[in-house]
């Protein structure tokens, strides 16, 4: 045996770079987008956000708080008025008993998810959570060393279904997390609220951790007001984290403000994160969100109105084209839909980007189980569904 045999293998690559973050795939959304970025008369369908800015009241309450000087460093849990009004807004939609001790304040749904899974996961411990999926979530794990598991969402004539056994049969021994996103990214799929109950008292007898992403909470065209939710089993008992965000319900996108629900006793782990990560979210971010919670729900509901008749518009459309195959879905804001024959959605995207102006996102950007599909965000202007479907359309034709 040779020296170099017995050496152990190092975990960095030849610049000193580590394997776990050399190995990250790009976003093949970004990808997309980089493309279309700068050409006149493109319709952006490709990122998870509306078309629309954020309202008047609350560009207006950060730029009151900015001009009274609050340009300083925050608590790294965020402010104490901030947190208080997050679990005012959480016991009334949930009719729970939450407190500020219960609320961590992040700086965006991702900043969210990360400290979470860093305050729970470790060098080979697994995660496990549905596909396809937002690829950031399979890609956080696996930047602190985790493995992750994947069970398929499949889809058939009643939508995409998950199949909660299937799920709890995946969780080995190792699994220190589960995640569930719901409503989903990128199908719209929502976990009935009898397979919540079933997977929070699988987790609670075996230990898991229960990370839940609802971003899309009130974005639910059943007619609720928000989607069945892991809020209400959140205690000192249990180990459930819940991440919300204030982008996708208030049109808040860049502003990068988001919260975790979790046990008293974890917020306190949670801050030391916030210190090493991101130190706190901004003063005058915070304020806007107190206003976005305080003044915001008629913005809410007419945004879900916006997005329900546009969501009707490119169901019809979409069924109408030969090729298309779309499952039916009741949450979130996105069609995410199966073309017959394509194989390379990437390129796909790319030429219908190129020849028509239409950007999408490719589901191979989703994992392997999004192969074959493509999603478009339908949080914008029946106009731009319009205009958007008519060019899809005349690519097919033309791809026949």
């Amino acid at each position: 045996m040779s020296v170099s045999d017995s050496l152990p293998v190092s975990p960095f690559t030849a610049n000193g770079i580590r394997h776990d973050v050399r190995d990250i795939g790009a976003s093949l959304i970004r990808e997309v987008a980089h493309l279309g970025m700068g050409r006149e008369n493109i319709v952006p369908l490709w990122f998870g956000e509306p078309d629309q800015p954020t309202p008047e009241f609350i560009r207006k309450a950060a730029i009151a708080a900015l001009e009274a000087g609050d340009t300083f460093y925050q608590p790294n849990r965020g402010i104490t008025p901030l947190r208080d009004a997050l679990a005012v807004y959480g016991n009334r939609l949930y009719g729970t008993a939450l407190d500020r001790e219960n609320i961590t304040v992040t700086v965006s749904g991702l900043n969210a998810l990360m400290i979470a899974m860093q305050s729970i996961l470790k060098a080979g411990d697994r995660m496990v959570t549905t596909a396809p999926i937002w690829p950031n979530i399979v890609a956080m794990p696996k930047v602190l060393g985790a493995q992750v598991t994947t069970v398929p969402l499949r889809s058939g004539n009643d939508g995409w279904q998950l199949d909660i056994d299937e799920f709890i049969a995946a969780c080995a021994p190792d699994t220190r997390a589960i995640l569930i996103n719901s409503p989903n990214n990128p199908t719209g799929w929502v976990m009935p609220a009898e397979d919540q109950k079933k997977l929070v008292e699988f987790a609670s007898e075996r230990g898991i951790w229960l990370i839940a992403d609802e971003v899309y909470a009130r974005l639910i065209y059943d007619g609720s007001d928000v989607a069945p939710s892991f809020v209400p089993y959140v205690s000192d008992d249990t180990r459930i984290m819940v991440i919300n965000s204030f982008s996708k319900s208030w049109a808040m996108t860049g502003w990068r403000l988001g919260w975790i629900t979790a046990p008293k006793g974890v917020g306190s782990k949670l801050e030391k994160l916030m210190e090493f990560n991101v130190s706190c979210p901004a003063g005058f971010i915070q304020q806007a969100g107190i206003v976005a919670l305080e003044q915001g729900e008629e913005f809410v509901a007419g945004s879900r109105a916006r997005y329900s008749r546009a969501r009707a518009a490119i169901i019809e459309r979409l069924r109408d084209m030969n090729r298309i195959h779309l499952p039916e879905a009741d949450g979130a804001f996105y069609a995410f839909f199966r073309v017959d024959g394509v194989e390379d959605t990437l390129s796909f995207a790319k030429d219908l980007l190129l020849s028509e102006g239409i950007g999408l996102a490719p589901g191979d950007a989703f994992g392997p189980e999004g192969a074959g599909h493509i999603r478009a965000c339908y949080a914008v202007s029946e106009d731009r569904i319009h205009r958007a479907m008519d060019g899809l359309a005349r690519f097919l034709t033309r791809q026949v």
